[in-house]
């Protein structure tokens, strides 16, 4: 059974454009928001400390596609529903569904990869890269 974690995000005045509808980059940096509060709901702990004991630093987005449905706007509490549809070797997909009660807002998949700084896994060349999601944390995310 997949598991779908909930995350509440209260839109603010400032969320808004002129015309009193969230920004569109709102969603983004909210289901953002929303991929991290989903590990730490299944127990992952933070990525600093995933870092030290499995050199995973997080889970960077590789790509991203949006359906907006509806609008929203300032007052307005969103439930952003979140599940892992695939598990991948190296990436994953998420799907997050943002709602206002019965009203869906906005659909968005993403693919992430789990990553490393390439000098922890023996690379010499500056930056990150994808490497095997751990089991533990798949685990704790199933």
């Amino acid at each position: 059974m997949t598991k779908t974690i909930v995350y509440k995000q209260k839109v603010e005045f400032g969320d808004c454009d002129p015309a009193r509808i969230v920004w569109f980059p709102n969603y983004f940096r909210w289901i953002d928001a929303a991929s991290r509060n989903f590990f730490v709901q299944c127990g992952v702990p933070p990525w600093h400390e995933t870092e030290k004991t499995l050199g995973v630093l997080g889970t960077p987005i590789v790509d991203t596609h949006a359906r907006f449905i509806n609008t929203a706007s300032y007052g307005d509490v969103l439930d952003i529903h979140v599940t892992i549809t695939e598990w991948r070797t190296k990436s994953f997909v998420t799907q997050y569904q943002i709602r206002r009660g019965d009203d869906l807002i906005m659909e968005c998949d993403e693919v992430r990869i789990f990553a490393a700084h390439r000098a922890a896994v023996g690379d010499p060349q500056p930056g990150i890269r994808a490497v095997p999601i751990p089991p533990s944390i798949r685990s704790l995310c199933e």
